[in-house]
């Protein structure tokens, strides 16, 4: 895979403290935190386990920054992170990270530059590949409203939410959001905004944090040139429908929070009703294709 981790700059202003939440994640949280103690500017790793069952709590990197936090069962990722924050260290910036991930040399170098010479912004994520290098859905998208939500999904609309189909940028640009497996986060933004909202489980809450920056005032950047892999999905094989469930139910909640203030109440009822319609069509397929070999 060649060699992983930070570079420069190492400057105090440029320290920060990373958060990873863990659930069954098998070897691929070794492997990440292999990556991330390669960076001089981490201060402090905060594994929050929630519960898991397999052992990808063993073989870990005998680093005096890793600490873990061992829930007895699944709180879900919001309260996970909360929870990991309030063992993360002072350092001016936060690293939010997915198990199933590995850092690019220099990836986070870029990113805290960038986060350095930009105080207006709040947060910033990478470009987040798949195993095999290409770009994944997700680490840069627009918020999701509901009409153009459905013709995307009725193949009515060119273009989905998401960017991917779209020329990379040669600059960091302003997106409505990043993907929540990995965002490095202002501290001073962090205070100002508040922490996850823990009503969310699973999916969504990443959508929920962004726009709580920006409406607070803070923006959230793409940074093309950190590249971070992700192997998506390593944490949730087998378990579709209930991941699904959590989805849609964030779905629900983004839309009841942020949106449905801007509809009368039959066409709030018509939107809800159609992201439950959609999880009950499709949750039969998501079963079986948990189940093929």
């Amino acid at each position: 895979m060649g060699s992983v981790g930070c570079e420069q700059p190492s400057e105090p202003q440029g320290r920060f403290s990373a958060i990873i939440v863990n659930f069954n994640s098998g070897p691929h949280l070794a492997q990440c935190l292999r990556s991330l103690v390669e960076c001089d500017n981490v201060t402090r790793i905060v594994v929050v386990d929630n519960g898991s069952s397999d052992d990808s709590l063993s073989g870990l990197p005998g680093d005096s920054r890793i600490h873990i936090i061992r829930n007895r069962k699944n709180l879900g990722f919001s309260c996970a992170n909360n929870r990991g924050m309030a063992k993360a260290g002072d350092d001016p910036f936060l690293l939010f990270l997915n198990p199933d991930t590995i850092v690019s040399v220099g990836s986070l170098a870029a990113m805290l530059e960038f986060m350095m010479s930009h105080p207006d912004v709040g947060m910033c994520g990478p470009l987040i590949t798949n195993p095999d290098g290409t770009e994944q859905r997700g680490c840069r998208r627009d918020e999701p409203r509901p009409f153009p939500a459905l013709k995307t999904m009725l193949g009515l609309a060119r273009r989905g939410i998401n960017h991917v189909d779209r020329a990379l940028p040669s600059k960091p640009i302003e997106v409505d959001a990043i993907s929540g497996s990995c965002m490095l986060v202002r501290r001073t933004a962090l205070e100002a905004v508040g922490p996850f909202d823990e009503n969310y489980f699973l999916h969504c809450e990443d959508l929920d944090w962004c726009k709580r920056f920006w409406l607070a005032g803070w923006k959230v950047m793409f940074v093309p040139d950190a590249v971070i892999t992700h192997a998506r999905g390593a944490c949730s094989r087998g378990r579709r429908v209930r991941v699904e469930w959590h989805k849609h139910r964030g779905m629900a909640r983004y839309y009841r929070k942020f949106q449905r203030q801007n509809h009368p109440i039959w066409v709030s009822a018509l939107i809800t009703g159609g992201i439950w319609t959609r999880f009950l069509l499709m949750a039969p397929w998501w079963y079986l294709r948990d189940r093929m070999p």
